[in-house]
Order: C-alpha cells, then structure tokens, then sequence
C-alpha cells in the first residue's frame, strides 16, 4: 500500500509540535512542505526562534548542528545523517587547528558550512549574507583567516579592501560549474542576467551582474521580473526563483566532472533527503543530531557574536 508521504508528515508535525526547516538546494517537493525555506542565515534564525519540541532539519549535516548548537535542547533530526559536505570536508578540524596556532595573531572569521569542531575553533561565524557586513565592523588593524571557501574569501576581500589569510577549501558544486557552457549560453540568450553566487570562482564572477547569497539571488529576479536569468548556484533554489518571479526565465548552467560536461549541478548531499526518509526519522525519532555539551558552548560564542553583529547592521 502506498503511504501518502505529505500527509503523514503533516500528521507527525502536529503530533510532535515539529518544525521542519528546509534550504533552498532541497527539492521541490520537499521546500513545499516546509514551514520554513532560506539560506544558512534564515534558517539559523528560524532554528534560534522556534518554539516546537522537534526540529526536522532537511539540508545538510553542519546546518542540523546549528540548530542543535542554538537549541540544545530540542531534539533535532536529520533525514539522513550521510548528507554531509564537500566544503565542510575540505576543512578538517584538526588541521584547521593546526593552521589556527600558526597564525596566533589573527581573528577567525569562519563561513557556517563547516563543521561543529571548526566553529568552536572560530571568534565569529558569518554566512554569504552577512559576512561584508560583519567582516566591515571588525577593526581595519585586526589581521583575520577566513575559512573554509577561497573563492568566497577572495570575492570578500574585494568586497570590503581587507587581506585575509584564507583557508583552501571549496565546494564541489560551485567549483565545477564550466566557464565555457556559461559562454554559450550567453551567447544564445544574451538578454540573460547573469547571476552568481560567491563561492564561484572568480573566472566565472567576473561574468556576473549580480553575485549574492541564495537569498540575494532570489530577490535580485524578484525585483527584474519577466526577465531571462543564468543562474550560477545549485539549482535548487530555481523552483523558489520560479513561484516568485513569474514569466521569468531560468536557465542552469552545466558543470564539468571528470571532464565531461553534465546536465546540471546538482548537490549529491542534499539531494540525499527525500519524503520518505522525513517521514521515518519522525516515526522513529531518529537519525538524531547529538553533540558535546562543552562542544555546543564553545561553537555556540562564534554563533551568537554573528547574531550580535547581524543586529547591529539592522539597527544601522
């Protein structure tokens, strides 16, 4: 017998006082059921706010770890515990460590997609949409490492005029996009905005009018409706760009793996959550997302210095 996935779900939600909070890169079906869709910042906040008893995390690992990190204690599950990271595993937390002691003088400025141990060895966590604002209050004569993405650090050392030690991480799906299928697909729709996100490399920004977060991105073709669109992240975030940009259209760009051009740059982490597996980690409670006491209170400072300073711009 089939099992009507979106309304046992709901059924669980209600019986569990459960939140599920989804990222943009999940899949359609999945941000529709959602009680609340966004990038790392928004989804932090929302983790920080909720006042259900569970937390249905659908993204990757380290954002089910902030949550637990802001709410300890909650239980906070992950559909599938093997949806890591290529970012986050670029950045070991014993050999960032090491990096760290070598460069005792400096502040560490770390991006969220990275792990709980490499958080609680950061001063401060920023995302992509607030990490110009925070990085431009921290004082000119403080030297700083930014972690783990290179090519998100070098967009923000242009971004704000400072020179950053920078970590040499990246994510696989940002990285393997092909400069010459973006090209092409200029040349055949040259009315195309070329949007972009951060951690693209700089040969494939440079094509860009505009280079934001996934929120960033979302408004921009909110705000140019009707309008053709290239879009340079995963393209998961195409269905939320779809439902609010109406008449617009979107075009993703191919990726290079192993050489061969691919149809799309698809997340093989998030796309390892689906409905089904929603649908027994609320059934069995499990997989559920456990982490250090001592741990969540050291990741927790450079969290809640992100939040002060995401503030503080707001009361600008």
């Amino acid at each position: 017998m089939s099992v009507d996935y979106e309304a046992e779900i709901a059924r669980r939600k209600r019986e569990m006082n459960a939140v599920i909070l989804a990222h943009f890169y999940q899949e359609d079906e999945i941000q529709d059921l959602a009680d609340h869709i966004g990038d790392s910042l928004e989804l932090a906040r929302r983790a920080q706010e909720t006042n259900a008893d569970v937390i249905v995390f659908c993204g990757v690992r380290f954002m089910a770890e902030g949550a637990k990190i802001l709410n300890p204690g909650k239980l906070v599950l992950i559909p599938d515990m093997k949806a890591g990271c290529s970012l986050e595993d670029s950045c070991p937390p014993a050999a960032f460590k090491a990096f760290k002691e070598q460069h005792p003088d400096h502040l560490v400025v770390t991006y969220i997609n990275c792990s709980a141990e490499v958080k609680a060895l950061s001063d401060i966590i920023v995302t992509s949409s607030n990490a110009e604002a925070i990085i431009n209050q921290i004082p000119k004569a403080q030297k700083i490492i930014f972690a783990p993405d290179k090519y998100l650090g070098a967009w923000l050392m242009k971004k704000t005029g400072r020179d950053m030690l920078l970590w040499n991480g990246t994510c696989i799906v940002h990285e393997r996009f092909s400069e010459e299928e973006l090209i092409k697909l200029k040349t055949h729709h040259p009315q195309a905005h070329i949007i972009a996100h951060p951690e693209c490399p700089e040969a494939l920004l440079r094509y860009a009018a505009h280079i934001g977060s996934t929120s960033s991105l979302l408004k921009y073709t909110e705000a140019n409706p009707g309008k053709e669109f290239i879009v340079l992240t995963e393209p998961g975030i195409l269905h939320q760009m779809k439902k609010r940009s109406p008449g617009s259209v979107f075009y993703p760009v191919p990726g290079i793996s192993g050489g061969v051009c691919v149809s799309c740059n698809n997340c093989p982490y998030m796309k390892m959550n689906t409905l089904e597996k929603i649908h027994r980690c609320m059934v069995d409670r499990s997989p559920t997302l456990e982490l250090a006491p001592e741990l969540i209170a050291r990741a927790r400072k450079p969290l809640d210095k992100m939040m002060e300073m995401s503030r503080a711009v707001g009361r600008n």
